[in-house]
């Protein structure tokens, strides 16, 4: 039974002055593996105290020193970067083949902050008058447990490298992952206070970091919801906000598309992080004219899917993280189907000999109408939404009808044409023929997937303020 009894602030693992106990439950097998302390609002504003306290000088330090700190950092995630794989799969069921690249893509942000503060110009002209970009203050981190380790190193190699403190307020559903990455900074031999942990309640902890008038930004990733309700606190103290919010990405399969090439990555997209994840491609948009070959191929490759243990390597979809949410995702299964959309693959009810775990069948809806729930909401979980298209016009005005624009995904023989349609989505990223990341690239959203942009020196700006010195 693991006790996760320590919150890390000041430069130290301590005992919280909250005393609320959560219990952590595998999602595997639905049964209690531990326990955790939860913090308060006196451990956030401690915390945000010695951020604070530690501002003072971590904002005057110099660009080497911090690209010193981004080194060491890289270095300890680098050595421990199984044990990072192995607790995230253990603790949410993220699958190892999504777990293993999430750490792989924490080791590639930090290399790229480190080359992007190398080149910053923190110093600028702007008509005849001189620009001073610096550190925005004490930021309050805020984010949730389906990639849990990966947002922690994205945001601080951020602050870091812009000079900042932070306190950051992890899911309480990712205490285990927390502690490991928290062991990791500490190592890394960043001064106190530069670096802070609370595990605690969003109605508790995130509300202090929300309306702590010593916290000068909010950098979150959640749901649209909570992003609103954090974004409506932040302005009583005019709080900078960067949010990164929910997504319904659409992906387009153009006519000219190999069909037994593109559909097997397609899936893939849909069901990344076993459907829990915001940039998850869940509306396939295919031809009208090809639909019927479309669905059989589909069908074909979902029913060789892996659901199952998410530590095995052939492991597409695992559990569901919690029971709250299977129970959501079984309930939006029951919606397509009352919506008339056609059930190709899947549907209710736990696949064969996993009934103890919170896993869902890998599910495919067809005939989908954009303007069905299970179209427009965003699900969270393997399901797939395929609806058919006139032609690209009408293509492009179903991937825009959405309040979301996070992510998009485009599929075409001719990679010209494919970027002639990705100029007229409304998406922060869009992938062409295939999945990818690039650290240096801006991530972020349209419409109600957020405010701001994260990774290179389009993240990097979001942690300075600019001063104009004229005359």
């Amino acid at each position: 039974m693991k006790a996760i009894n320590k919150i890390y602030v000041n430069g130290a693992f301590l005992t919280p002055h909250g005393t609320e106990v959560l219990d952590l439950i595998s999602p595997v097998t639905n049964q209690k593996v531990g326990e955790v302390i939860l913090g308060d609002e006196v451990d956030t504003q401690n915390a945000v105290a010695a951020a604070k306290e530690a501002f003072k000088t971590f904002s005057k330090t110099t660009r080497e020193e911090r690209i010193a700190y981004l080194e060491k950092l890289r270095a300890v995630v680098n050595r421990r970067a199984k044990d990072l794989t192995d607790i995230m799969v253990e603790e949410y069921g993220g699958t190892f083949q999504f777990c293993s690249m999430v750490t792989q893509n924490m080791l590639n942000d930090i290399s790229a902050m480190i080359d992007t503060l190398k080149i910053f110009d923190f110093e600028r002209t702007a008509g005849n008058s001189k620009v001073y970009l610096q550190p925005v203050g004490v930021v309050g981190i805020i984010i949730p447990w389906n990639m849990s380790n990966g947002f922690i190193v994205t945001k601080l190699s951020t602050a870091i490298a812009a000079g900042c403190t932070a306190v950051i307020k992890p899911s309480e559903m990712s205490v285990q992952q927390t502690q490991l990455m928290a062991e990791c900074f500490h190592e890394a031999g960043l001064p106190k206070g530069v670096i802070n942990f609370v595990n605690g309640l969003g109605d508790v902890v995130g509300a202090e970091i929300t309306r702590n008038p010593d916290i000068s930004k909010i950098a979150f990733t959640g749901s649209t919801t909570v992003g609103k309700i954090i974004a409506k606190g932040a302005v009583d103290s005019m709080k900078r906000v960067t949010l990164e919010l929910g997504g319904k990405s659409p992906n387009i399969i153009l006519d000219d598309a190999n069909l037994e090439e593109t559909i097997p990555t397609a899936i893939f997209a849909a069901y990344l992080n076993s459907g829990q994840a915001c940039a998850a491609g869940t509306r396939l948009l295919v031809p009208e004219s090809k639909l019927d070959e479309v669905n059989a191929i589909v069908k074909a490759v979902v029913q060789n899917i892996k659901v199952g243990d998410p530590k095995d390597a052939d492991t597409v979809v695992g559990p569901m993280v919690s029971k709250k949410q299977y129970e959501r995702v079984e309930n939006y299964i029951r919606i397509g189907q009352e919506e008339g959309a056609t059930l190709l693959a899947g549907g209710e009810g736990k696949p064969q000999g996993l009934e103890d775990g919170n896993y869902v069948r890998a599910t495919v809806f067809t005939n989908v109408k954009n303007n069905m729930r299970i179209a427009q909401e965003e699900i969270f979980g393997p399901v797939l939404c395929i609806i058919p298209y006139k032609d690209e016009a009408d293509a492009i005005a179903i991937a825009n009808d959405t309040t979301y624009g996070l992510h998009a995904y485009i599929f075409s023989a001719d990679k010209e044409r494919a970027y002639r349609m990705a100029s007229r989505l409304d998406a922060g990223r869009i992938c062409i023929n295939g999945l990818s990341h690039d650290s240096k690239a801006p991530f972020g959203g349209f419409k109600q997937s957020g405010i701001g942009r994260e990774y290179g020196v389009f993240g990097l700006e979001e942690y300075l303020e600019p001063k104009a010195i004229l005359g």
